[in-house]
């Protein structure tokens, strides 16, 4: 096999890679598929990667120089890292007093989507068809693949969540055991509802209801603003960064069509000391990798950055800012800069079966249904000198990038900076059919209540009404059809 990748003392696990890579292609094949494949398979243009397999979100682009290769393998180092909060335990010492997770891949497996807990049965549905309540209550493990964000009504000095004066942005379920405790506990309640299809097919769709307990430094208040939040796939963010934000502003100023408008959101990048446009964040809440890497380590591990140099503590707690750090900061610059390559190097899996004829028909429904009005099928990357590699490339991410209001159904209450409650970023959907092999990933929206593509569709509602309604009233084949579109991608 001709290799692409300069291999240059090259890590370990590097070439483990290529070699699964490689192991899974024909002979003579090669790793870059743009000879080989269509052009509607290559979700992420010349940096798309032939793997359908669990390691299918975890391959550098190709064409990554030596220097490059060199950061990918740390920062891949970072983001795999466990880190412990006492030097002696069998990880890196450095983990923050308060946190929620020990690694980031403790959320991304894999570089996926986060895992959702517990999957309660069906409800009890009669044979008239009235739906039984159904309620249980799971809770959630240890480390939860998810967060819990919380807030204050108003707006804090830069237009974002104003934070809890006790609990910050963001509550940690994790302190030290006998010295710090942490900010609090979760539980969560499915309730859940039959809907009813146009052809009489009955759809479960459950709804989750959180409970916090435990609360290490105080009342939250009854006016506090709470959201629970899934960890995202990571693969091709650095393609998004690399679309200019001419062709976001454009998206947002087309004509509306049945209603259907997106709008950017404006949000303070701590990285670069400015306001800029948001992009990334389930409600497009960052507005580059650098400053969602960065405020990751500092809320989830606890671990500061150039960018966030403190520790992250309950603002009350005087025994948690006293507490020994690692260094200042633990995630060093040179670290921050690997992990944030790391992450924008990611490749895109290539779409499978895009001329069975299923999935061409279930792509044509796709569009009649207006999907793909806010999930755009097709992009272009503009100049980008930070990462050459991801420039002027034409890619397929199924996003806009935009605000759009999703119904009162997935309202979570809490705006965040121009993003009101129920208005949600549209998620892109280039690898979403490999979610569940990738690492399971059994959960989809932004808090993981739908466990599969026909539930994702009908919680839809809003400005997205049309296409739960265009959906809900297809034949069985056709949703079938449309199904098979997205488990293509």
């Amino acid at each position: 096999m001709q290799c692409p990748f300069a291999i240059v003392a090259m890590p370990r696990f590097v070439l483990h890679l290529l070699a699964a890579a490689a192991a899974l292609l024909p002979a003579g094949a090669r790793l870059d598929p743009v000879d080989d494949l269509s052009a509607l398979a290559l979700s992420g243009g010349a940096l798309s990667v032939m793997d359908a397999s669990e390691t299918a979100y975890t391959h550098p682009a190709v064409g990554l120089d030596a220097r490059q290769m060199e950061l990918f393998a740390l920062g891949h180092k970072m983001f795999s890292n466990r880190w412990a909060f006492f030097w002696f335990e069998n990880a890196e010492f450095g983990r923050g007093p308060t946190s929620n997770a020990q690694a980031c891949t403790t959320c991304h497996a894999n570089n996926g989507r986060g895992l959702t807990t517990g999957t309660p049965p069906l409800p009890s549905v009669g044979a008239a068809g009235e739906v039984r309540d159904h309620h249980i209550t799971v809770p959630f493990e240890p480390a939860p693949n998810v967060v819990v964000r919380v807030s204050l009504p108003g707006a804090d000095a830069h237009g974002g969540p104003l934070p809890h004066p006790q609990y910050g942005d963001q509550l940690q379920n994790f302190g030290v055991k006998g010295v710090v405790a942490p900010e609090a506990s979760f539980t969560i309640e499915w309730s859940e509802q039959v809907v009813m299809l146009d052809d009489g097919e009955r759809v479960s769709l459950r709804k989750p209801m959180l409970t916090i307990g435990e609360l290490g430094y105080g009342a939250l208040g009854e006016d506090a603003l709470t959201s629970l939040r899934i960890a995202p796939p990571l693969i091709g963010l650095g393609l998004l960064e690399a679309i200019p934000e001419e062709t976001i502003l454009a998206l947002a100023a087309r004509a509306p069509v049945d209603g259907i408008r997106g709008k950017v959101n404006r949000v303070w990048d701590e990285s670069q000391g400015k306001t800029v446009l948001g992009r990334f964040g389930l409600k497009a809440n960052h507005g580059s990798l650098r400053e969602q890497v960065a405020i990751a380590f500092f809320n989830d591990i606890g671990l500061s950055t150039p960018v966030y140099p403190e520790q992250n503590c309950p603002p009350m707690s005087q025994t948690c800012r006293e507490q020994m750090v690692a260094g200042r900061p633990e995630i060093t610059a040179l670290r921050l800069a690997a992990t944030k390559l790391y992450v924008r190097a990611l490749a895109v899996p290539v779409r499978r079966n895009v001329d069975d004829v299923q999935v061409r028909h279930g792509e044509t429904l796709f569009t009649r249904a207006r999907c793909a009005i806010c999930h755009v099928p097709e992009l272009r990357t503009g100049p980008f000198p930070e990462m050459p590699q991801l420039a002027h490339q034409t890619i397929r991410p199924f996003t806009d990038l935009l605000l759009h209001d999703m119904g009162e159904g997935l309202s979570d209450h809490r705006p965040d900076y121009l993003a009101g409650g129920s208005e949600w970023r549209t998620p892109p959907l280039w690898g979403i059919g490999l979610a569940q092999r990738v690492n399971g990933a059994d959960g989809f929206l932004h808090d993981g209540r739908a466990r599969n593509f026909t539930e994702a569709i009908m919680w839809h509602g809003g400005e997205a009404e049309v296409s739960r309604a265009a959906f809900a009233g297809m034949s069985r084949v056709e949703r079938e059809a449309l199904v098979a579109f997205l488990q293509s991608l």
